[in-house]
């Protein structure tokens, strides 16, 4: 039952927004009561930042196990990690958090442990490859590259990246 509602409020926040996103809909989407949805999550912060987290978790895990299964890392990893229902789904709780206070205070938690996942996860598959100031760099710019991606098509993205990723890639890595 939690894992559908984490996934229904993923969807939501994806098809809706925050704003958009309610607890009413969650619980229907998910085919729970909400009773069963507030004994899980009392509050529609706690709900949708749950959710995050666990689709943070999903990716880590799926990008190591990329990584024990001989998939070479690059920053293509670190765009391709900031793309899709995860990252969408995150950019629409930073937007909203900026004007909500409760929901601020909800993601602050959740952004310092998602950072710190990523870094954790980026040491391992990088290795000696890239450095921690190196990971944090190119986490900072896949993220600039994914915002900027809402405003282009899916061509004139793949083509910037063919064009950036390889100075990218120089740059951060040390082999």
């Amino acid at each position: 039952m939690r894992a559908r509602l984490l996934d229904a409020a993923i969807s939501c926040l994806i098809d809706k927004g925050y704003s958009g996103t309610s607890t009413q809909e969650i619980s229907r989407r998910a085919g729970v009561s909400r009773g069963a949805q507030l004994h899980h999550f009392p509050t529609k912060e706690s709900l949708v930042v749950a959710a995050v987290e666990h689709l943070v978790e999903q990716r880590l895990a799926e990008l190591l196990e990329a990584h024990a299964a001989g998939q070479r890392a690059s920053v293509e990893v670190f765009l391709d990690a900031f793309s899709g229902p995860l990252f969408y789904a995150a950019l629409e709780l930073w937007i909203a958090a900026r004007t909500d206070p409760a929901l601020h205070a909800a993601v602050l938690p959740l952004e310092a442990r998602v950072n710190e996942a990523i870094n954790t996860g980026g040491a391992v598959i990088f290795g000696d490859r890239m450095t921690p100031e190196a990971i944090e760099i190119s986490v900072e710019l896949a993220r600039g590259l994914a915002v900027s991606a809402l405003f282009r098509n899916d061509k004139s993205d793949q083509e910037l990246r063919k064009r950036l990723v390889p100075i990218w890639e120089a740059m951060v890595t040390t082999r």
